[in-house]
């Protein structure tokens, strides 16, 4: 694991229009540092530097600030999903963001908090963070780790219709609400729940997409891609039955992909290469 992570986004949760801005500017060869970039993003100067964090934070930037493979199909001007109209689309972000250790509540609440606690409040995951942190023994403000986890929820959490009408629209502006991964209990203030369940939007293609992109080989146990770190059970929040009619689909769509299920041992093999870059293709045409 990397060295935890919980700033960098200043306090702003990612907009859906971000990250396609985001790349126009890259592409468009300005730096983010410029003294001009408020103008040429038509946002405040927080705001420019939480773009950058979140265009690293999905892959949209390589380390070295160049344009990725996946953000030239998608965001580019004959791109696959440019305006994020698409619910595969934020399927795959949503896995690319939380596969990405440097955004560490994301990585950690899919990969690790889920499977202590299925419903929590915030003060669970802020004691878990700073548990975390003393593990680890790195000194994290509890102030910034709390910050964090509201930027978080912001992300995935569809808000309470109250407050004024620009706080509704810029809640409402969030990438990942529409997933239904994590969903506030009723009546209940600051309390979540994130169930393992049925997916009932998440492509084949990007399920299988993110099967190949943990390079696990050409066989998999069912517990694995159920449990594993960065599993399609874990990012995606499958539960056992739901992994199992998925894995069935792609048996049934495409040749070089069985399904074993032997004494009770169930496995998946992968006995033909595929393209991560064709497989969006496919999906996408």
């Amino acid at each position: 694991m990397n060295n935890l992570r919980f700033s960098g986004h200043e306090s702003f949760q990612c907009r859906n229009l971000w990250l396609k801005k985001g790349y126009e500017y890259v592409l468009a060869g300005k730096d983010f540092n410029d003294d001009l970039a408020v103008v040429d993003l038509g946002v405040g100067n927080n705001m420019v530097s939480s773009i950058k964090f979140w265009m690293k934070a999905f892959n949209v930037l390589e380390d070295d600030e160049s344009i990725s493979t996946h953000a030239l199909q998608i965001f580019d001007e004959n791109g696959y999903d440019p305006y994020l109209e698409d619910i595969g689309t934020l399927w795959l972000l949503h896995f690319l963001l939380v596969k990405n250790e440097s955004v560490t509540i994301y990585n950690q609440f899919f990969n690790y908090f889920r499977k202590q606690r299925i419903e929590f409040s915030r003060d669970h995951l802020l004691s878990f963070f700073v548990n975390l942190c003393n593990k680890k023994e790195e000194n994290h403000s509890e102030n910034t780790i709390n910050t964090d986890i509201g930027v978080f929820l912001k992300t995935y959490v569809q808000p309470r219709s109250k407050g004024s009408k620009k706080s509704i629209e810029d809640d409402f502006s969030s990438m990942f609400i529409d997933l239904g991964l994590i969903k506030p209990i009723a009546d209940t203030k600051d309390w979540y729940e994130a169930k393992s369940e049925p997916r009932l939007t998440l492509p084949l293609e990007i399920f299988l997409y993110s099967i190949l992109s943990n390079n696990y080989g050409g066989s998999i146990t069912l517990g694995t891609l159920l449990n594993g770190e960065n599993s399609p059970g874990a990012i995606f929040a499958l539960d056992a039955d739901s992994l199992v009619e998925m894995i069935q689909g792609l048996e049934k769509k495409y040749d070089g992909i069985v399904f074993k299920d032997d004494a009770g041992i169930r496995v998946l093999q992968i006995t033909k290469k595929f393209d991560h870059l064709t497989l969006l293709e496919e999906y996408y045409a």
